[in-house]
Formats: C-alpha cells, structure tokens, sequence
C-alpha cells in the first residue's frame, strides 16, 4: 500500500524491491568498466526528473553518510 509522505506519494516496499532489482540487473549488464558512468548518468537523470535540487543534495549527503570518511 502506497502512502504519502513529505507531499509525494512513496513507493511501497515491493516496489522499492523492484528498483533495487532491475538496478541491479542493469550494472551486472553494463559491466565493471562502466558501472560508474552508468550510476552516475542515472542520478542525473533522477534528479533531473526529481526537479528538487535542494531534495536532491540531501539524498546525495544521506547517500554518503552511511560511508565510512575514507570512502568520501
């Protein structure tokens, strides 16, 4: 069951599931050589269609915060 959250609809466990699966899928696809352009031209197509630079900044910091500084 879908429910709304910070004024947009949140994807339901499943759901969320299935991003993590075809993500997955798509960078075994791709190739360790271009597993880093691949992620990186996704987040920009992401955040491009997210339209919230402000939203999308702080996915990038709460992306980052579960790395240890070494990984930064």
């Amino acid at each position: 069951v879908r429910h709304f959250q910070e004024g947009h609809w949140a994807m339901t466990h499943q759901e969320l599931e299935d991003v993590y699966a075809a993500l997955a899928q798509k960078i075994d696809a791709v190739g360790a050589d271009n597993c880093e352009l691949f992620l990186a031209k996704l987040s920009l197509l992401l955040a491009y269609e997210n339209g919230d630079a402000e939203k999308v900044a702080d996915c990038i910091d709460a992306a980052a915060a579960s790395l240890s500084p070494r990984d930064l």
